[in-house]
């Protein structure tokens, strides 16, 4: 019979997941966290109630000092550091589910029944690996270690054995009722930390939107898990919502860099190549080599006044517009051509920056209107009617490349077509390649001109040129 923790469980659950639907729409997103926040306290408060130990001073004080850190560390962090948040708020978590699992197995583990060995070490190993390979998403994602690949000699063997003993120690503490578990289950914690590194380090920050959703689902798997061990079926319940959401995420970024999701956890095909010599594109979408060099030398028109004959422009913006913070410039060259009767859109690609979304909510900071923000599947149809594409600190989701360069990083994954539009204005530091290493084919179309530099002064200076 459902007794009334399990009916409040299930209340929770759904105030939960309704938060997460009404985050689908920037209208209601805001309403939407502020409910996902209210249900997650009320859950901590309900389960300290249920477990009688909600007046214990210890408790609160916890709550209290990780409630002002949270919060000085969501007031201080700027947007663009928001990946990397995540990414730690992931770790964090996985940490912390796998703290449950160690004290349950070193307090319960004679008692426990063998679905609760086996819960509880799957939780402290997917736990501590979410923990470990978070905070290196983390530290790449804000530049303390390098965001290239980091590959070790043999690391597939290494990794894969290491996968491979902590499964062994799993079955062997799970079904062996022997002593010195506590030793075991240190040892697994230990190697599911090296495993969370191994896997963390040799992906590059083109794949790392991919990783920051796994690394997401993980931890709301390892919570799920520990729940079953401590046979809370609260947490259970949110655990899951947070494991499943993420690994729809995950699924979606995969399909938006065509990259298979075996593929990610195994650790194969992650950036081939990159640390190669930059790769070329075996074709190239136009035969640049029968296009006149006067035609890029010396465009018949300038950047400024293209765009003042220009009925339909479509802006473009890129990790590199992030870099720059010239999201604020990017408002106003809106508003000018706005105001100058064009019409204006925006072509989000679903990893123009480190984590899904992240574009949207920058600029959003910037009010730039979300009806004005278009996905990759509606805006690439558009471009053949568009008379001016404006790219802004974006390379490898705008590469021609991506359709014919076989054997490189990005061949196969959906770009933004600019390439069709009738004339596009580039605005990035430099035509080096991006991450992917893959030289940008659209740089040397005759149609491309090239305003290189910081973001936030090329924009500024567009800006300016097209008000004069």
């Amino acid at each position: 019979m459902i007794g009334t923790y399990e009916i409040v469980s299930i209340v929770l659950s759904i105030l939960v997941l309704v938060g997460i639907k009404l985050m689908s729409s920037p209208k209601t997103a805001v309403q939407g966290n502020r409910i996902g926040a209210m249900a997650m306290l009320a859950a901590v408060i309900v389960v300290l109630a249920y477990n009688g130990i909600i007046d214990v001073p210890l408790l609160w004080l916890a709550i209290f000092v990780g409630g002002v850190i949270g919060y000085i560390m969501a007031m201080r962090v700027k947007m663009i550091q928001m990946p990397q948040m995540v990414a730690l708020l992931n770790g964090l978590g996985g940490g912390a589910s796998a703290l449950v699992a160690l004290v349950e197995i070193f307090e319960r583990y004679k008692q426990m029944t063998l679905f609760g060995r086996l819960t509880g070490q799957l939780a402290l190993a997917v736990g501590a690996v979410t923990f470990s390979g978070s905070l290196i998403a983390a530290a790449k994602l804000d530049r303390r270690i390098s965001q290239r690949p980091i590959i070790l000699k043999n690391h597939g063997l290494i990794s894969n054995a290491v996968l491979l003993i902590i499964i062994l120690l799993i079955i062997t503490a799970s079904v062996a009722n022997i002593s010195g578990i506590g030793f075991i289950a240190i040892i697994t914690a230990f190697l599911a930390l090296a495993y969370g590194v191994l896997f963390a380090i040799r992906v590059g920050g083109a794949d790392m939107p991919i990783t920051i959703s796994l690394l997401n689902s993980f931890s709301g798997l390892a919570g799920a898990i520990c729940g079953f061990t401590i046979e809370d079926p609260l947490l259970v319940a949110v655990g899951a919502i947070v494991g499943a959401s993420g690994l729809i995420l995950t699924q979606i970024m995969c399909g938006a860099m065509n990259r298979s999701l075996v593929d990610i956890l195994s650790g194969s095909q992650l950036n081939p190549g990159i640390n190669k010599k930059e790769a070329t594109p075996q074709e190239k979408v136009i035969d640049v080599e029968k296009t006149p060099v006067t035609a890029k030398k010396s465009p018949a028109k300038s950047p400024a006044e293209i765009l003042k004959t220009a009925k339909k422009v479509v802006i473009v913006p890129g990790y590199g517009m992030a870099i720059a913070q010239a999201q604020s410039q990017v408002k106003a060259l809106y508003d000018t051509l706005e105001s100058q009767g064009k019409e204006v859109k925006f072509a989000i690609h679903p990893v123009a920056c480190r984590m899904p979304g992240h574009m949207n909510v920058l600029l959003a900071e910037v009010d730039v209107p979300y009806d004005k923000l278009c996905e990759m599947d509606a805006i690439n149809p558009e471009f053949s009617e568009t008379d001016v594409a404006i790219v802004v600190g974006a390379c490898d989701v705008i590469n021609p490349a991506a359709n014919t360069a076989e054997g490189t990083p990005i061949y196969g994954m959906p770009v933004l077509k600019v390439e069709e539009a009738k004339n596009v204005i580039v605005c990035n530091l430099d035509t080096k390649p991006g991450y992917s290493g893959v030289k940008n084919s659209l740089y040397e179309l005759p149609n491309v001109h090239l305003l290189l530099g910081n973001a936030a002064d090329t924009v500024k200076e567009l800006v300016e040129s097209i008000k004069q």
